[in-house]
Formats: C-alpha cells, sequence, structure tokens
C-alpha cells in the first residue's frame, strides 16, 4: 500500500467561492464532529458562504456531546476550505450541495479544546516535530440491513469476496465507491466480507487528517447510498450473533519526505527501529486505548476467540489473529511497508482513534521500547499456561474493564486533552451504567424458566 499523491489543486477560499459559483451550488454543510464520533451540520446558502470563510460561523457548544458547558457556550465553526467538495447526490428541486469539515474555534480565534479534530491536528503536529508525516488506511466494514429497527434482516447468504446475482449488496457498495471517487475520496477496492451482508471498501493511504476527514464522509455515504435504495447500513461491530463483527483495521506508516521510515532492506522483517519501536509502544499502551478505538458496549461482543478479531496482545505476520499484523514483504514496494491494528471498529471516532494510536507509536519510540517475537502460532487455540509463556496478555474484556485502564492512563489523556479526555470518560461511564441495569433477553430465557 503505497503513500498516495495529494491533489494538485489547492483549494483556499478563492477556489471555494469559484467552485460554488461555476457549479451552481445553492447549500454548503458545514461539518464537524462530538467527542463520540457523531456527524453534525449546519447548512448556509451560498451567499452567506464569503462571511462564514473569513468570519466563520457561531453556533451553541452546549448542546453538542462534549462540547462547552452551558455558561460557555458560543463557539465558532471555522470551514477548512481543503476539504471542499460538491456532493454527487441531488436534492430536491435538483439542487446542488457541497460540504467543508470544519475546526471549532473559541470566540477569539483559538483552537477549542473540545474539539476532535484539533486532537489529532496536536498529536500530528507531535510527529512532524519529530521529522515525520503519519499515514494510514482503514479498512472499514458494514453491514446492510433491510430495515433499522428490530431483529437484523440480512440482504444475503454471502461469504467472503462472494458475488452471487441477484446481489442488491454488492451494488449499493459499488454506487458507494463510485460517489466517494467523485468526491476525491480514493477506492483502492471493494468486496463482500465473511459474514452475511457484510461488505468493505478499501480507502487510498492518505495522511491521517485527510483520512480522519474521508472517513466520516465515507460513513455518510454509505449510509445515503444505502437510504436511496430503501435499505439501512450500520457500523454496529457486532449486529449479528455467531457471526464475524466489523472492523476498522488500520495500516499506519510513518513517513520522512518521500522515505519510509518503516523501512528497513537488511532487517529479518524489513522493518526499521523506528518501525519495531511504533510497534512496541503500540502493543504495550493497547490496553489503555481500545477505550477510545473501540468505544461502544457492543464493540467487546466483537473482540473475543473465534471471529477474526483479536482478543489478545501480539503481533505477527501472517497471523490473523494478531492484534497487530505486519503484511509481508514485496520486493520493490518499500513504500508500502506497514503496520496493521486490528482492533478498532468502525464505528469508533476517526480522529481520537487515530490520536491514540500514533501516541502509543510515539511514547514506543520516544523511551526506546524493545519489540518482543512475533507470534505466528493461533493464539485462539493456546491455553492460558501456552498464552503466558508468550508473554501474551489480554484486551479488556468489557467497556467499563477499558474506560478504567484508559481513566489512569497519561498517555490517553495527553493524546485526547483534558477537555475531550474528561468528557469521553465521563461519558463512557454512563453509557456502562444505562447497559448494566438493562434486563436481556438472554436473562429472561435463561433464567426465568429455572429460578
Amino acid at each position: 500500500m503505497a503513500k498516495s499523491i495529494a491533489p494538485t489543486v489547492k483549494k483556499d477560499a478563492e477556489y471555494v467561492l469559484r467552485a460554488v459559483a461555476d457549479h451552481n451550488v445553492k447549500f454548503i454543510g458545514l461539518w464537524f464532529t462530538d467527542i463520540l464520533g457523531f456527524q453534525k451540520s449546519c447548512d448556509i446558502s451560498a451567499g452567506e458562504l464569503p462571511k462564514a470563510l473569513s468570519e466563520g460561523l457561531g453556533f451553541d457548544g452546549s448542546s453538542i456531546e462534549g462540547f462547552a458547558r452551558i455558561e460557555e457556550s458560543d463557539v465558532i465553526l471555522r470551514p477548512d476550505p481543503a476539504t471542499f467538495v460538491i456532493l454527487p447526490w441531488r436534492h430536491e428541486g435538483n439542487v446542488a450541495m457541497a460540504r467543508m469539515m470544519c475546526d471549532v474555534c473559541q470566540p477569539d480565534g483559538s483552537p477549542y479544546p473540545g474539539d476532535p479534530r484539533y486532537a489529532l491536528k496536536r498529536n500530528i503536529a507531535k510527529a512532524e516535530k519529530l521529522g515525520f508525516t503519519y499515514y494510514v488506511g482503514p479498512e472499514l466494514e458494514y453491514f446492510y440491513f433491510r430495515k433499522a429497527q428490530g431483529q437484523p434482516e440480512i440482504l444475503d447468504e454471502m461469504g467472503y469476496y462472494d458475488q452471487v446475482p441477484p446481489d442488491m449488496g454488492s451494488d449499493l457498495r459499488r454506487e458507494t465507491a463510485l460517489a466517494l471517487e467523485e468526491m476525491e475520496i480514493g477506492v483502492e477496492y471493494s468486496h463482500h466480507e465473511v459474514a452475511p451482508s457484510q461488505h468493505e471498501i478499501d480507502l487510498r493511504y492518505r495522511d491521517a487528517l485527510t483520512m480522519a476527514d474521508n472517513v466520516m464522509m465515507y460513513r455518510y455515504a454509505v449510509k445515503e447510498v444505502a437510504a436511496r435504495h430503501g435499505v439501512y447500513a450500520t457500523f454496529m461491530p457486532k449486529p449479528l450473533f455467531g457471526e464475524n463483527g466489523s472492523g476498522m483495521h488500520i495500516h499506519m506508516s510513518l513517513f520522512k519526505g518521500e522515505r519510509n521510515a518503516f523501512f528497513e532492506a537488511k532487517d529479518k522483517y524489513h522493518l526499521s527501529a523506528t518501525a519495531k519501536a511504533f510497534m512496541a509502544g503500540l502493543l504495550k499502551h493497547v490496553p489503555e486505548i481500545v477505550a477510545v478505538t473501540n468505544q461502544w458496549v457492543n464493540s467487546y461482543k466483537r473482540l473475543v476467540p473465534g471471529y477474526e478479531a483479536p482478543a489478545y496482545v501480539s503481533w505477527g505476520r501472517r497471523n490473523r489473529s494478531a492484534l497487530v499484523r505486519v503484511p509481508m514483504y514485496k520486493p520493490g514496494k518499500e513504500g508500502a511497508t506497514r503496520i496493521e491494528f486490528r482492533a478498532p471498529d468502525p464505528s469508533c471516532n476517526p480522529y481520537l482513534a487515530f490520536s491514540v494510536a500514533l501516541a502509543a507509536g510515539l511514547r514506543g519510540m520516544e523511551r526506546g521500547y524493545k519489540l518482543a517475537a512475533p507470534i505466528e502460532d493461533n493464539v485462539f487455540e493456546m491455553d492460558a499456561t501456552m498464552q503466558s509463556d508468550h508473554g501474551i496478555a489480554s484486551l479488556p474484556g468489557n467497556l467499563y474493564d477499558a474506560v478504567l485502564l484508559a481513566e489512569k492512563s497519561d498517555l490517553v489523556r495527553e493524546a485526547l486533552g483534558d477537555h475531550v479526555f474528561t468528557k469521553f470518560i465521563a461519558n463512557k461511564k454512563i453509557e456502562w451504567d444505562r447497559y448494566r441495569i438493562q434486563v436481556s433477553k438472554y436473562e429472561i430465557d435463561r433464567y426465568l424458566p429455572i429460578l
């Protein structure tokens, strides 16, 4: 997976204003993200665009999850012209619409500490200070169902890479990929995944900030196309019992200019000292960061043995039971050397997930962590003694355990910033409390007849 080349067209305020006029765009969506990763938007007319670009747009931050308190509610949206795209869907009356991602700022123009995009920018700046550019390529899996409520109804019974007509899901997937390409979001390939009605579209490698913006657009596009065809798309990590859940495997590397800092020709695994220290940091701190990369109660229904999702902390090459996998090196493809972080799921906040993964890797580099030997055996088939002998730890088994580890982590606090960290932890504790007092169908079926 070589580093992709950024678009050559520079998108500044002048470019945006000209494009809006040339394409008769009537409304522009100003998009931003709350701490949980939910997309927020405010639409403005084309006539209001010059003012929004020069001054920003004020709004009430106290109504947004994890943002301002009511006594300090005024915040400003600052559109980022580099993110301007015309949406490929026409709306009622054949109206053209566009969108720009926004930074959230305080009234004095300084970055708002509760903005997840700002959190990622801070972590990227730390890598850049060391001379590195952080590139990522996520693989987001998702499901199509016939409706959003009740027991999930699948569209097909197919499996990995299957294509058997009639195949509505594949048509939806291809339409989505075309829409993404039209919005300048590079797509490498797409295919049916392991579980029934499960699909994946892989995005072309980009710098982390651009990719986080693209992930938000990806999730919107998948749902938009599905809804236009009367079905529901979900990024819920584990919607079907007994089937594989949906992951967001994150391929990562650091570049110095045009050189891949993770590649070393003479090393046994073709990994540089930088790559090994980065991996060691990720492996050491991963129990602390999974509350961010796997942020929902349902996330931990996926992270169990037997369904191709990692449950234990280890790394390997061909071993897909490993938490971190290093794809095999292909001669002449030095630029594609990377590591694959397999724990995250596609429902996380990508700005925060990329932040904590980078922070863990940089911590390993800064402190000179040593990378243990790879595990090439199937970790799921090892008993507890064998796992202990290999030094293999387990990931947290539920959201509450993960949150307790994150709460004690100086790395997570530093990566997210005090504001986001405090709000995120509080939100997750509330979610756990709401979950644990529920009485599930399993309990009724299991205990009511015998107790």
